[in-house]
């Protein structure tokens, strides 16, 4: 009778992973199929072109995309990681509670809210969209990845490293400069390449701030163009040929995103690790 549970168990486990590996499988196939032809090297160089104008492309939402989750790094990265320090070694008490508690609310606020209150404290006061404010909000969607990967990967690092680096006479700051973030850095690394994936595609928070471009724009001061908003715009349009680019530039999006999670399974990989770690262990 155990022997039969546990073969149903098996067996049931197996078909949902199966049935979630066949769904991911099917979008990614389709998404694949419909936006496979839109894809040039023009495409992904040029601008927008006008309805009946054929030809165009979404160049200036990848250069838009990239300075906008640039700048969202910028500012993330930093609070984060020290946010997750703090918890590890000097959080104690309601307040390092509350802060996780708060964390944790923040990673599930809906985008759009975030969207909406970025409007509200950027772009109303000063009267234009930007890709500052879209950064602002961004930079608030990958707080709470950076924090809670941050505080794990520190935590998986041997504490008798801190009390050793701290009986030999050093500083807790430099100890936790040179010897744990270090020995932590590939965990700390997959969660800002996670937090950098979950904002690449969204696109609400955009909305109410960057705006949109159809234009080259280097300057964040400016609405600027994003490839999520792009695919957004051609979407709901009643043109074919912008549905076309609109796939197109989806599969460029799951591009990224698939590699970026790549990348973040890869530094995870134990063998990574430990070449991270020997040098301190030597």
């Amino acid at each position: 009778m155990h022997r039969l549970r546990s073969a149903v168990g098996i067996f049931a486990t197996a078909f949902c992973a199966a049935g979630v590996a066949l769904v991911l499988l099917v979008i990614l196939g389709y998404v694949v199929r419909e936006g496979i032809g839109a894809l040039s090297l023009t495409f992904v160089t040029q601008l927008p072109r006008p309805v009946g104008i054929p030809g165009g492309g979404v160049g200036n939402g990848i250069v838009g995309s990239a300075i906008i989750v640039g700048l969202a790094a910028v500012a993330a990265i930093p609070i984060g990681a020290l946010t997750g320090v703090f918890l590890t070694y000097f959080g104690r008490g309601a307040l390092a509670a509350t802060v996780r508690f708060l964390s944790d609310v923040l990673s599930g606020i809906p985008s759009i809210a975030i969207g909406l209150f970025a409007y509200t404290a950027l772009v109303a006061p000063l009267g234009h969209f930007s890709a500052w404010s879209a950064a602002f909000a961004f930079a608030i969607l990958m707080l709470p990845v950076i924090i809670t990967t941050t505080e794990s990967a520190i935590k998986g690092v041997p504490r008798e490293l801190y009390e050793s680096a701290i009986a030999l006479g050093v500083p807790p700051h430099k100890a936790i400069i040179h010897v744990i973030l270090p020995s932590a850095r590939a965990g700390i690394t997959t969660g800002i390449v996670l937090a950098v994936a979950r904002v690449t595609g969204e696109t609400a928070p955009l909305l109410f701030t960057a705006f949109g471009s159809q234009f080259w724009e280097l300057n964040p001061n400016n609405p600027m163009a994003e490839l999520s908003l792009q695919v957004f715009t051609y979407a709901i349009s009643p043109y074919r040929s912008w549905h076309q680019q609109a796939w197109g530039g989806a599969l460029i999006l799951i591009a990224a995103v698939v590699l970026m999670n790549l990348a973040a399974r890869l530094l995870l990989r134990p063998g990574i690790g430990r070449r991270v770690r020997a040098p301190l262990a030597s």
